[in-house]
């Protein structure tokens, strides 16, 4: 008998597993490549909010997990995946050159903004009131990241590539069986593909569709990340990551023309040298209604687990959070109530099917 099944391999399933593997457990993934939010995320990882400057949920807690993890995994998978890069937000006021510089005197804001701002990073991107720099940043190259996890879990035999079906799903007090595989406990990482899991989709997940343009220009020859109306990733070799738009009402994986425009246009005012797009990407990021993932153990089938609703900042929290969900199925230690699945326990769990 396994000790998990795990469902889904993209952030937070590769979270999920290598958590899994330091502690020596016995698992099999199923993926089926549903999900794209992870594979076309802009993997950068940012404690600070640029727009408001603040900090993220929880940041620098998730960064002390987030970096030495990645880089753990850079090293296991011997390929290269983490690119420390800083950001520099463009200012469009003078105003927010001094809310800038309120936020940089707040302790825990302090080692992140830089209080010496720049008048000019690029020729390609004029700026009248100069740009401020956000360090300890960088890119996870999420695409490199997920097809090399699963090339590894491939040669370890531990993965099959394939639609997991709820029905076949046995569920009894010690364990679960799923194809005449018998596990333990079985972990759904499925991001917005939750809402089809019979046993979850009462939980209120929210779809968030994210779209990306790749684009080329010689003459930007820009190295380091830009945040204005939309970020800007060099990603190498004259091509450039634009992203991202936020549509909580477009639910469908393909890219669409609207947003295809609507980055075009934004860069446009941006950067004032010529450029060529070279292709679009779409998925959709599964959030809450607060904001805060949604984890842990079925109020019913205590065998069945959940590490959800991450939302735009799954390269950041993913790590820390699958591993507070791994030490709740080993060992009973209790989540926080803010991210624990159980602060919708009055929603109607109705629709949960019968297994036995």
């Amino acid at each position: 008998m396994l000790d998990y099944i795990v469902v889904g391999l993209g952030l937070s399933g590769i979270a999920i597993s290598r958590n899994l593997e330091r502690r020596n457990r016995q698992f099999v993934v199923f993926e089926d490549s549903s999900q794209k939010s992870s594979l076309v995320a802009g993997g950068l990882f940012n404690p600070v909010i640029l727009k408001r400057f603040t900090l993220a949920w929880n940041a620098n807690e998730h960064m002390k997990v987030a970096i030495p993890f990645y880089k753990e995994l850079e090293a296991k998978l011997q390929t290269k995946i983490v690119y420390p890069i800083d950001i520099y937000r463009k200012f469009f006021s003078a105003e927010e050159q001094n809310n800038w510089f309120e936020a940089a005197d707040k302790p825990l804001l302090s080692e992140y903004l830089d209080t010496d701002l720049v008048k000019e990073i690029n020729a390609c991107i004029p700026s009248e009131f100069s740009f401020g720099r956000v360090r300890q940043t960088g890119v996870i190259d999420t695409d490199v990241l997920i097809s090399e996890y699963r090339n590894y879990l491939k040669n370890e035999d531990k993965i099959k590539f394939e639609r997991f079906d709820y029905n076949e799903l046995q569920n009894s007090e010690d364990w679960v069986s799923y194809k005449g595989i018998s596990a333990r406990k079985i972990i759904f990482c499925e991001g917005f593909g939750m809402q089809h899991n019979p046993f979850f989709n009462y939980l209120p997940l929210r779809g968030n569709k994210g779209e990306y343009l790749t684009i080329y220009s010689e003459e930007l020859q820009l190295e380091e990340a830009v945040k204005s109306s939309v970020f800007i990733i060099p990603l190498g070799n004259n091509l450039y990551k634009v992203g991202a738009t936020y549509n909580n009402q477009d639910k469908d994986p393909q890219p669409s023309e609207e947003a295809r425009e609507e980055l075009e246009n934004k860069l446009a005012k941006l950067i004032n040298c010529k450029f060529e797009i070279v292709d679009q990407s779409a998925g959709i990021r599964p959030a809450s209604k607060d904001r805060k993932p949604m984890l842990g153990r079925h109020p019913e089938y205590k065998n069945l687990y959940c590490c959800n609703g991450f939302g735009s900042r799954g390269v950041l929290i993913s790590p820390s959070v699958s591993e507070q969900l791994i030490e709740l199925a080993e060992n009973d230690v209790q989540l926080a109530s803010e991210i624990d699945l159980q602060r919708f326990s009055k929603l109607t769990r109705s629709k949960h099917p019968k297994h036995s």
